[in-house]
């Protein structure tokens, strides 16, 4: 039989070996490992052959520790006070603290006191709800081993892991967790020639479901697991500099402002612009007429002025929102789903694309047993048999953990045990454990009922299809098992009344299996206009299967379109954009995937479970740590599951998008109502010079507030689509409701004025009703998009928005408060007519919200950005129309082939 070794051939993007030679007529083919290759400069390699039996010396290690370090991962903590601190700046926290201070300026202790306290309350909410996260370092840092055994001074010595250097030489045992990055030297611990290689487990690290099997001269990495065999390593980096300190580096670059805080700090950036801008032409224009009369004195046209700002200021905003996503965190809470960001409730709506580890979060990341090749009439329960008998029993290796496993749960005969390793009706009376030489096991077992015995092998496939003499059929089997990214094992036994002659069984496959969630998850976040990526470290084959099986998209890039020299970073994102997936990353490429994303304007959601996955969950808008994740994966995440699966996902998104509308809904509310405020008392201070009490602006403020802050409990209709918050649509249409607003306080003021007649006291009660009431119903309309017979509100949030209205009605008409009553007749009357004008504005509303277009914003308000971004989605919207015509095209040249093959059937 002739021998061929690692022949390789190209095909596709992976690389096929041919290995052990031809067994038949054909060749088995395994698919080549790709693995991350750390470069290690030249000034480094001169330092790292230090003799194995007596390693650095004490000096050599000091002068080393002053150029590299310690073997640690340096972390910056923010003081817990500046933390605090830091809550209280932000546009809209900066135009509170102006009330605040305006406040203190005209002695109105009451309202002093009601405004700096929500501002407290909105710093502690958030606060408090962050602060329960751990520090995403100092989980690194627990992953790391805190003990190790090195040679220094001729000597075997155990020493922290912190005062390794680049040079030492370390033992690996099994079990150990490796304490730095490292090359393997292929010797034990005392220089004797080691049998086998390095069985490492580094799922955390890089995704990779299976444990890889290391030789002399390959890397090793911080934090991964050592699962067989022993060996020396040289340690080749240490600290920040290797594997996992550069993800703990990427973590530390991923601290930028929330998207939730950009969309605050625009609105909060409007309502000051619209308050410094006509308060102060206010101010300038009573000093000026009334100049020279006690009403002309700086002191009481500041007071007047700033009582004025105080009203218009949103002081409740912020507290609304924060009480809103705090009930959103609670509610989630009662489904396993905890948040750690308070912010992340509300950008979570707006996520549209979910980039998704593998390992551990799509699938089990545990090997289970596949359909076999079955040959010689055996069946699946023979093949399980088989290969249970020729399992070692004990041993830590997760392809007999699922050999064993699979078999204890379908076949009976294992089901109702008295002892946990016997087989009824079989006894093995010898067992050959795995041997890295002949790579396989073998035991010989008696059949109890004839007392025969036979041999059973399990090993690599093509020793055992060697053992068998050949078959052509079973390597066709296992390339293609093989092509599919499953592992495949090799079952034979011996014929009846023969020890030597062996024939096959057939072949196990192994794969790490999707969760029974999983394709529900996708689908269903599909249907929500949700993107879903899949981003691993495992193997590109293996992807590509776990997506087929999943109902994804089979595009599956390996990581080398992500640093392409050769593409401009448009085409790298295009290729972000339209791959269902990237396979063989690093913790650098799935940072660099979110971030080209986000470079796009997307927002971006991770999910993950492992040490490599931390990075790119703190650099996305939402990262999403899945249940039985690392610490360093929990706490770079914003959300955290406490259920096994991702099907608390769509319940997040739901969750999250029902809380956007009411957020959105509240901001739409009280920027329209600030608008409507400013622009009447504005125009009506400068045509007639005409003002109300501040005990009566200071009550619109504050009861509106209280009342809307019951919207955290309101109904919600939930967007289909990721939600946006579109701030040229929502300011637009807030001047337009506050404007129709204006107008109707102008018709009350005239109409009560000039047509009725009613004394000064009775006119500044009747404004005082409707300013009170006809922006507050607005909030009716502002709930959805659609009409808002669409979707009623709840109970709880109509009781409150209506109490404070009749209470308001109340001391008008009875003169409570107010200087004079107004009767029942006015008071029903401008309640009624606030009622029907919102049903008016209702309409304005939806027309504005159907005709509203990017185009149109780009054409109203032309920007550079928003004119580049338009010409590029008229580029894509022609492409897109290209692909799909392409596409139909196929199908329609498939559909005539299919009939074609039927019309010669």
């Amino acid at each position: 039989m002739s021998e061929k070794h690692e022949i390789q051939q190209q095909s596709g993007s992976s690389q096929v070996v041919v290995v052990e030679g031809k067994v038949g007529n054909i060749e088995i083919e395994e698919q080549v490992h790709h693995e991350h290759v750390e470069e290690i400069s030249p000034e480094l390699e001169t330092l790292l052959h230090t003799d194995p039996l007596i390693g650095l010396t004490d000096d050599e290690v000091a002068r080393r520790r002053e150029t590299f370090g310690r073997n640690e991962l340096i972390e910056k903590k923010k003081h817990p006070l500046l933390k605090f601190l830091s809550y209280f700046t932000g546009a809209i926290a900066y135009l509170i603290e102006i009330a605040v201070i305006c406040a203190a300026i005209v002695e109105d202790w009451p309202d002093f006191g009601i405004i700096l306290a929500l501002l407290f309350i909105n710093a502690t909410i958030g606060f408090v709800e962050e602060a329960k996260a751990e520090s995403a370092l100092d989980a690194l840092k627990q992953t790391l081993a805190l003990k190790t055994r090195c040679w220094r001074n001729g000597h075997l010595v155990e020493l922290d892991t912190s005062e390794l250097v680049p040079g030492d030489v370390i033992v690996l045992r099994l079990g150990d967790i490796i304490p730095a990055d490292g090359r393997l030297l292929g010797i034990g611990a005392t220089g004797e020639a080691t049998e086998g290689d390095l069985q490492v487990d580094q799922s955390a690290l890089t995704g990779e479901s299976l444990p890889l099997s290391k030789n002399k001269g390959a890397t090793v990495y911080s934090s991964s697991i050592v699962k067989q065999g022993q060996q020396m390593a040289v340690v080749t980096k240490t600290g920040g500099d290797t594997f996992i300190g550069r993800a703990a580096g990427l973590m530390a670059v991923a601290t930028e402002e929330g998207h939730f805080q950009k969309i605050i700090n625009r609105i909060g950036n409007f309502l000051i612009l619209i308050t410094v801008v006509l308060v102060v032409i206010i101010l300038v224009y009573l000093l000026v007429v009334d100049r020279g009369t006690p009403e002309g004195s700086f002191k009481h046209v500041l007071e007047r002025v700033l009582v004025l700002t105080i009203a218009a200021i949103p002081v409740g905003l912020p507290t609304v929102m924060s009480v809103t996503m705090a009930m959103g965190a609670k509610e989630l809470a009662l489904r396993k789903v905890i948040v750690k960001r308070l912010t992340a409730v509300e950008e979570m709506a707006s996520v549209s694309v979910l980039c998704s580890d593998k390992t551990g979060t799509l699938t089990l990341n545990e090997l289970t047993f596949d359909e076999p090749y079955l040959t010689n009439k055996y069946s699946s329960e023979d093949i399980l048999l088989y290969s249970y008998l020729a399992a070692e029993p004990g041993a830590n290796d997760p392809i007999e953990f699922a050999v064993r496993t699979a078999a204890e749960e379908q076949l009976e005969i294992l089901k109702n045990r008295t002892h946990k390793h016997d087989v009824p009706g079989f006894k093995v009376t010898s067992f050959l454990p795995f041997n890295p030489s002949t790579k396989m096991t073998q035991a010989t077992v008696m059949n109890l009922n004839t007392q025969q015995s036979f041999k059973v092998a399990k090993g690599a496939p093509q020793v055992i299809i060697r053992l068998v003499g050949g078959d052509d059929d079973a390597v066709r089997a296992v390339n293609s098992l093989a092509k599919r990214g499953l592992r495949a094992l090799g079952v034979a036994r011996t014929k009846p009344g023969s020890l030597e002659d062996y024939e096959l069984v057939g072949m196990i496959s192994l794969i790490d299996p999707p969760r029974p969630d999983s394709a529900e998850t996708i689908r269903r976040c599909n249907e929500m206009g949700v993107d879903v990526k899949m981003i691993t470290g495992d193997q590109q084959i293996i992807a590509k299967e776990v997506a087929h099986r999943l109902g994804m998209g089979r595009v599956i890039l390996d990581a080398g379109h992500l640093i392409d020299a050769d593409k401009s970073e448009d085409e790298i994102t295009e290729h972000c954009i339209r791959a269902d997936g990237f396979a063989q990353v690093i913790p650098e490429h799935k940072y660099r995937v979110v971030e080209l994303l986000q470079n796009r304007g997307i927002l971006v959601g991770m999910t993950g479970d492992g040490v490599n996955d931390a990075p790119a969950l703190k650099k996305a808008n939402v990262g999403i740590a899945v249940h039985g994740c690392t610490d360093a994966a929990r706490s770079a995440a914003d959300i955290v599951l406490l259920a096994p699966g991702l099907s608390t996902i769509v319940d997040g998104l739901m969750t999250s998008r029902a809380i956007f509308q009411r957020m959105r809904s509240y901001a739409l509310y009280r920027i329209t109502s600030t608008v409507h405020f400013l622009m009447f008392f504005f125009c009506i201070t400068m045509a007639f010079k005409w003002h109300m009490k501040p005990i009566l602006l200071i009550l619109i403020c504050i009861l509106n507030d209280a009342a809307t802050l019951v919207i955290s409990v309101d109904n919600a209709k939930i967007s289909p689509h990721p939600d946006k918050w579109r701030i040229g649509q929502l300011i637009f249409l807030s001047v337009v409701l506050g404007v129709l607003l204006t107008a109707l306080s102008f018709a009350h003021f005239f109409i009560a004025r000039d047509v009725f007649e009613v004394s000064d006291a009775q006119l500044e009660a009747i404004m005082y009703l409707h300013i009170s009431s006809a922006p507050h119903f607005v909030i009716f309309s502002t709930r959805l998009s659609g009409y808002f017979w669409e979707n009623m509100p709840s109970p709880i949030f109509f009781i409150a928005v209506m109490g404070t209205q009749v209470f308001a009605m109340l001391i008008c008409i009875y003169g409570v408060i107010v200087g004079e009553a107004i009767g029942w007749i006015w008071g029903i009357a401008v309640i009624a007519i606030s009622l029907v004008y919102f049903i008016l504005l209702d309409f304005v509303k939806v027309y504005i919200f159907k005709r509203w277009s990017f185009e149109f914003t780009a054409h109203a308000w032309p920007t550079k950005a928003r004119k580049s971004k338009l010409a590029a989605r008229k580029i894509r919207a022609v492409q897109q129309e290209r692909v799909w015509s392409s596409i139909d095209n196929v199908r329609q040249i498939g559909l005539q082939i299919k009939v074609l093959e039927a019309l010669k059937a």
